[in-house]
C-alpha cells in the first residue's frame, strides 16, 4: 500500500481509568504539567496532520485542565469495554482524507516530536501498512495502521488494541530502529511513575 498525500492523523488514546495506578495517570503531575499535556503537544509539534485525544474516565476534569487547543477531542462513553473501543471511536473521527492513523498513548510523555517524525517518515517512504518502531529488538510505540487495515481494527472489541493485527500482518510490517528507549517506557503502575519523575 503506497501512501500518497502523507497525511497522517494521530489518535491518543487516553480514555482509560488507571486501575493499577490507582488514580487518574492523565493528570499525573511531571515537569510542571500533567502527564497528557505533554503527550499532547508532542502531538501538535509533529507533521501529523491532524490530533483526535479520545477520552473516557473523568473527561470533564481532564478537559478543565490540559490544554487541547489544535486538537479534535472526543468521549468515548464505552471506555470500560476496553482500548479497543477508545480506537475504533478515534478513528470514526479522522478526516477521510488521512491515509493512516498513528496510534500514541496518553501515559507516553517522553516520545519527542522528532521521534514522532521519524515513524511517519519511515511510513511514508515505505510501502508497509503496518510501521512499529523498535529498540534494541523490543517492540514499542506508537505504531502506525494504513487506511487499507481501517476494517480489520473496527472489527476489534475488548481490551485490545493493534498489536492483534501484527501476527496476522506480519510480513508486511516494517520495523523502525530508534536509538532511544522512550518507545518503550509508559505509565502504568506507581512505580512506573516513580520512575519516570526520578528521570
Amino acid at each position: 500500500m503506497a501512501v500518497s498525500s502523507g497525511k497522517i492523523a494521530g489518535i491518543i488514546l487516553a480514555a482509560g481509568s488507571g486501575i493499577r495506578m490507582g488514580k487518574t495517570k492523565q493528570l499525573l503531575p511531571f515537569k510542571n504539567k500533567p502527564l497528557l499535556s505533554h503527550v499532547v503537544e508532542n502531538a501538535r509539534q509533529s507533521n501529523l496532520y491532524e490530533t483526535v485525544v479520545v477520552l473516557g474516565h473523568r473527561a470533564d476534569e481532564i478537559k478543565k485542565t490540559v490544554d487541547f487547543s489544535g486538537t479534535k477531542t472526543i468521549i468515548n462513553s464505552e471506555y470500560l469495554k476496553g482500548q479497543s473501543t477508545s480506537l475504533i471511536k478515534g478513528l470514526e473521527n479522522i478526516s477521510p482524507v488521512c491515509d493512516a492513523a498513528m496510534f500514541l498513548l496518553g501515559d507516553q510523555p517522553l516520545i519527542t516530536p522528532s521521534t514522532l517524525y521519524m515513524i511517519i517518515q519511515a511510513f511514508i517512504t515505505s510501502k508497509s501498512p503496518i510501521t512499529i518502531p523498535y529498540y534494541n529488538n523490543m517492540r514499542g510505540n506508537p505504531v502506525i495502521i494504513a487506511k487499507s487495515l481501517f476494517h480489520e481494527l473496527k472489527l476489534l472489541s475488548g481490551d485490545t488494541g493493534p498489536r492483534i493485527l501484527f501476527k496476522k500482518f506480519q510480513k508486511s510490517i516494517l520495523k523502525v530502529k530508534i536509538s532511544d528507549n522512550v518507545i518503550l517506557i509508559d505509565v502504568d503502575t506507581k512505580a512506573d511513575y516513580e520512575k519516570l519523575i526520578s528521570k
